[in-house]
């Protein structure tokens, strides 16, 4: 998968491709990545991406021209094109599945205020908020989604690791333990020291129901 990650601030992204299971990805040649500094396309000497708005308001808003000319530089009109805004599609396992089935990916990392909506008109494809909430940081939500999506890649993690997540059967994750046995007067549970493996798995898969109908009742519906 090519990822291209359009951005005022690559000082946020280029570590997260050098660390943990990303860098491993990256050295396996299953993911190619390129951090573009929206600010190379400033046209003025101050290198200007913001400006007011249209009609007043509070804030800036990044313009049109330099992220046209970033979105340009990638080819971002032949590739599908994200934009994570808290007015997007709600993101959840799914849409992370459908974007993992992409070869290449862009992504526009927002500020302030927003970006003009003509970028919007003309490039994007999916306008994305990964949660109810309102981040300062385009970055953090672009990084979110290409985190969710990569590890889905084949051979980014052991299939049989995916297979017993959150959400992959309609349901959260069971709790997970290891060494040492008793920790602070906890015991692991007996089940899982059986090593009866049906036994272990209906014990996960109670565990997993039980904590959705607790904190996420609405995946049971």
């Amino acid at each position: 998968m090519n990822l291209q990650v359009l951005t005022l601030f690559p000082e946020m992204v280029q570590p997260y491709f050098a660390s943990s299971i990303m860098r491993r990805a990256v050295e396996k040649g299953l993911i190619r990545y390129d951090v573009v500094d929206i600010r190379d396309f400033a046209t003025d000497k101050h290198k200007t991406c913001d400006d007011a708005p249209y009609g007043g308001g509070a804030g800036m808003v990044m313009k049109a021209e330099p992220l046209a000319g970033a979105l340009d530089s990638v080819g971002a009109g032949d590739k599908r094109t994200v934009f994570p805004t808290p007015s997007g599609r709600l993101f959840n396992q799914k849409y992370a599945e459908d974007l993992a089935g992409e070869s290449d990916l862009v992504f526009i990392c927002g500020h302030y205020e927003g970006i003009d909506q003509r970028i919007v008109d003309l490039y994007v494809d999916d306008e994305i908020t990964i949660g109810d909430y309102v981040l300062s940081s385009g970055e953090v939500g672009s990084l979110a989604i290409i985190d969710a999506v990569y590890r889905l890649l084949e051979g980014v993690i052991k299939p049989e690791s995916l297979h017993e997540e959150s959400f992959v059967e309609g349901i959260l994750e069971y709790p997970h333990y290891t060494r040492p046995e008793v920790f602070r007067n906890l015991q692991v549970p007996e089940v899982l020291l059986s090593g009866h493996h049906e036994k272990i798995r209906a014990w996960r898969r109670e565990r997993g129901l039980e904590k959705t109908a607790r904190v996420r009742p609405e995946l049971l519906d």
